[in-house]
């Protein structure tokens, strides 16, 4: 009977990466008694705490980090390319060929390309694996799913909880 809670708990466990917050926050000190702490620590304790821990105590892992940054470069760069080569290539047309193009259809385009440049940012970002040990897919369509799902319960406990805090009532 012991082992299904605690294969209940490892479960729970693999849901939550490594750099995803808690559901119990440590109480936050305040200016002040940071302050004093720091005081009193010697400078060698002060520089290896700093070295060895980043504010907070998360942060997203450089795998991780890195695997965003490609996405977001691809899913960004090939649309912001393809809006400076409709430039290019209505120039080219126009130049060239003698061919008239209307100037808001230039415009457009390029406009359109741009606009997919942005959202490709935010879907590079969700697309890529947030667990460290799995790549994930080329194009990341479970990932997407998976990640926006998870930052709308974020938002859902985040509002949940300032819902929950007497300071919330006093605004």
């Amino acid at each position: 009977m012991s082992a299904e809670p605690q294969k209940s708990k490892q479960e729970s466990a693999s849901e939550r990466l490594p750099f995803e917050p808690g559901a119990s926050k440590k109480k936050v000190a305040k200016p002040s008694e940071a302050r004093a702490s720091s005081e009193n620590q010697s400078q060698p304790e002060k520089a290896e705490r700093s070295a060895s821990a980043k504010p907070g105590g998360m942060g997203v892992p450089e795998v991780v980090s890195q695997r965003m940054a490609r996405r977001m470069a691809f899913f960004s760069g090939v649309p912001t390319f393809l809006g400076m080569a409709t430039f290019v290539g209505s120039y080219l047309l126009v130049i060239q060929l003698h061919y008239k193009i209307p100037n808001t259809a230039v415009l457009l385009v390029s406009l359109g390309f741009f606009g997919l440049g942005v959202l490709g940012l935010s879907y590079g970002l969700f697309s890529a694996s947030w667990d460290e040990a799995r790549v994930g897919s080329l194009l990341g369509i479970d990932e997407f799913g998976t990640n926006t799902g998870r930052l709308i319960q974020a938002w859902k406990e985040a509002r949940a909880q300032q819902s929950k805090s007497p300071s919330s009532k006093d605004r």
